[in-house]
């Protein structure tokens, strides 16, 4: 017999094993899947793994069609539900394994609401217990794993377990319901498309919606500003009054001073200030900070922090805390970052100061300190995961520094009665400015020495006209740190819930921008069922699974008011169905033919370019088909965007691709771009099969070398850099 101890996925439970083996774990698997004994003290130890969720909500008794409402529902293992899921089984199948003979059980998943319901789910349907050992960490370090075993609770986190439950049940309420409402409605209306919804999802669309109409609705205002460029000493200046909303002022200033050659110092006044150092990071400062330093979308910041604390280099980064407590070791973790040669200057200035007292945020977490990095030194970091790290050791660095001091000049100039404002701002002690170069982005701009009475030299004026700026689109680092704001989601949720809304291209860009499905879905929820995109109600909920966490609510009472509100908009709905399947299916007519039409046939010049899907995937072809049988490649995966723009080389258009965890490319449909060629030369023996030849292969994304016995043989390679860059210039 032996305890068992659950992690959530195969990596956290190798660390599991390493940290709590006396020696060295024994590695053994069961069909594949990897599992480790162990002995720590006295004690015969198991570690075994799941690979993420192995269960998932479906409904008792399959439901014909999209009928909906759909309430009954109940726990199955996701392989059954998604074929995606089928490697999940051997994962439940080695744990159902594992725990028949087991003493007892600990759950070691992450300490957050998924991974506790991750691990209650294993407890109860393949270990057949009602309760468990608990494993509380924050790191993935052997010091902290060992403590968490000493120390594991004797029961799960039942408040945590119940509100994950809970959000599981209404997300899948809202989700499968909504979903099948707006599907039934536009198949009712003639047309096939699986159209999907959520909880949150509506309300996310609904406020990038409405910051597309203050754009739209915005009316540029002109205003005017005056400048003074002064010839000696060196500097600008604005006029006092700022924007002059009205010409006639403006010029008539302007008529005042525009011949004068000299200006008087009238007042000049100085002051410093202390900029504190930045708070810690919690999850969303964290994805906001690396859209600002690196443009990783949110989505990629958190799988890359996900993969750091995996390996234990950082702390778990589903977090809201803004605060480090000492109990994580200040000293202890700055001098193993000592260690590292890059972090060793900064690491041991710190470690001089008498005290180490970190400038905490006020956002605190129940479960998890502010993301810190472990001290353990990474290796063979790919470059989103040094750039990642990097920013957070950075920030756990600048947030022990001293405050810096910066110093802001106001000098006012006169000129014929009229008085002209510069404005200079500079730091004087970098301090905690050190510690985060190189992401402190601040504006750096100093005033000459002037006093009140000196005489300056006037270069000239000039009269700027300008407009008023409509707001800025969100971005999707902008946008979550908006969801959160409203208490919308979670925060290991909104990452992908924008994302969802690309993916459904509801918006579209980097700067997100409403695309046509996603102003007119909008649109049509407003006039017939308003409830979807209430952002009250979803923020309502989200509310009360806090209230479960702390024990104050019930799942019962949260999920039987969540039934009565879909029932009655999901009645409401149904009254309209038919008004706004007809409506849906309009709008989803007019965006299928702005999406697939890729632009004018440069062959036969009458037709379009369309996106079309064959027996093998899909393919651009010309709409004029058969009389012009014009076609294009396309890549069997990513998504492909409309650019309506040409290329430069060949005139043809330009597509955009869009593939998981890399940068968007806007690339030529034509194969035989002059852009894509390659000198004959690049060709050579096959390195891998010793027996073909490696050749010139072309796609959407550029020339390759390919070996010729494909499929046997399925080697490729780049072609080396200074061949493409000759193949252009030639």
């Amino acid at each position: 017999m032996y305890e068992l101890i659950v992690a959530e996925k195969p990596d956290a439970g190798k660390r599991i094993a390493e940290s709590l083996a006396d020696g060295a774990p024994v590695k053994k698997d069961i069909k594949g899947v990897p599992y480790y004994e162990l002995k720590h003290g006295k004690k015969t130890i198991v570690v075994g793994s799941a690979v993420g969720h192995l269960f998932g909500l479906a409904e008792k008794t399959k439901s014909k069609g999209f009928a909906y409402p759909v309430f009954d529902i109940e726990w199955v293992p996701t392989y059954t539900i998604s074929k995606g899921a089928a490697f999940t089984k051997k994962y439940l199948d080695a744990l159902k394994k594992l725990a028949k003979d087991a003493s007892s059980v600990s759950v070691a998943t992450d300490y957050d609401v998924e991974g506790e319901v991750i691990g209650l789910n294993v407890i109860r349907f393949i270990c057949n217990r009602n309760d468990a050992h608990r494993l509380k960490f924050s790191t993935l370090t052997k010091e902290d794993l060992v403590e968490a075993y000493e120390k594991a609770s004797a029961h799960l986190d039942w408040g945590q377990a119940e509100a994950g439950e809970t959000r599981h049940f209404l997300d899948f309420y809202y989700g499968i319901n909504l979903s099948r409402a707006l599907t039934s409605a536009i198949k009712n209306a003639g047309m096939f498309k699986i159209l999907s919804t959520g909880r949150v999802q509506g309300p996310a669309l609904k406020i990038v919606v409405d910051r597309e109409r203050e754009i739209q609705a915005f009316k540029p205002v002109p205003y005017w500003l005056i400048e003074l460029q002064v010839k000696e000493p060196v500097f600008v200046a604005w006029h006092e009054t700022d924007k002059f909303w009205e010409k006639d002022k403006a010029v008539a200033v302007m008529d005042k001073v525009q011949d004068e050659k000299k200006g008087k110092g009238a007042e000049v006044k100085r002051g410093r200030f202390n900029q504190n150092p930045p708070v810690p990071f919690d999850l969303t400062s964290l994805q906001t900070e690396a859209y600002r330093c690196f443009g990783l979308n949110p989505s990629v910041t958190l799988a890359v922090a996900q993969d750091l604390y995996t390996h234990g280099w950082i702390s778990y980064p589903r977090t809201s805390s803004q605060q480090l407590p000492p109990g994580i070791g200040y000293q202890k973790i700055l001098k193993s970052l000592a260690k590292h040669s890059e972090y060793a200057e900064l690491a041991n200035l710190l470690l001089k100061k008498p005290k180490l007292v970190p400038n905490d945020g006020k956002k605190t977490d129940p479960a998890h300190p502010a993301i810190f990095p472990t001290g353990i030194l990474p290796k063979d970091l790919e470059a989103r995961q040094v750039k990642v790290y990097d920013l957070v050791v950075k920030r756990f660095f600048a947030v022990f520094g001293e405050p810096a001091v910066r110093e802001t000049v106001i000098a006012r100039v006169d000129v014929k009665a009229e008085i002209f404002v510069a404005k200079g701002t500079r730091t004087v002690e970098k301090n905690w400015h050190i510690f985060y170069a190189p992401y402190v982005k601040l504006e750096e701009a100093e005033l000459p020495q002037m006093k009140e009475g000196d005489i300056i030299s006037i270069k000239k004026f000039v009269l700027h006209d300008e407009q008023t700026q409509p707001p800025k689109r969100y971005t999707p680092a902008s946008l979550i740190r908006e969801l959160e704001k409203r208490n919308l989601g979670t925060k290991a949720t909104r990452a992908e819930i924008v994302e969802t809304l690309k993916k459904r291209n509801y918006v579209t860009g980097e700067a997100l921008t409403v695309t046509q499905l996603g102003m007119e879905t909008v649109v049509i929820l407003e006039k017939y069922s308003p409830g979807i995109l209430d952002e009250e109600l979803t923020r309502h909920f989200d509310l009360d699974m806090e209230s479960i966490r702390e024990g104050k609510k019930h799942r019962d009472e949260i999920l039987g008011e969540a039934k009565e509100v879909l029932v009655k908009l999901l009645s409401e709905f149904k009254s309209k169905e038919k008004l706004i399947g007809e409506e849906l299916k309009k709008t989803f007519s007019e965006t299928k033919a702005t999406m697939t039409t890729v632009g004018p046939c440069p062959v036969c010049k009458t037709g379009s370019l369309i996106v079309r899907f064959g027996k093998f995937g899909r393919f651009i072809a010309c709409d004029k088909y058969p009389e012009c049988k014009t076609t294009f490649k396309l890549p069997a995966s990513g998504m492909v965007e409309v650019t309506q723009n040409v290329c430069t080389h060949c005139k043809f258009p330009m597509v955009k691709m869009i593939r998981k965890a890399k940068r968007p490319q806007e690339v030529c449909i034509n194969l035989d771009c002059p852009s894509k060629a390659v000198p004959v030369s690049v060709e050579k023996p096959c390195p891998k099969c010793k027996e073909g030849k490696m050749v010139v292969r072309k796609s959407i994304y550029g020339s390759f070398l390919a070996c010729n016995r494909f499929p046997k043989c399925r080697n490729i390679e780049r072609i080396p850099a200074q061949n493409q860059e000759t193949s252009k210039k030639s």
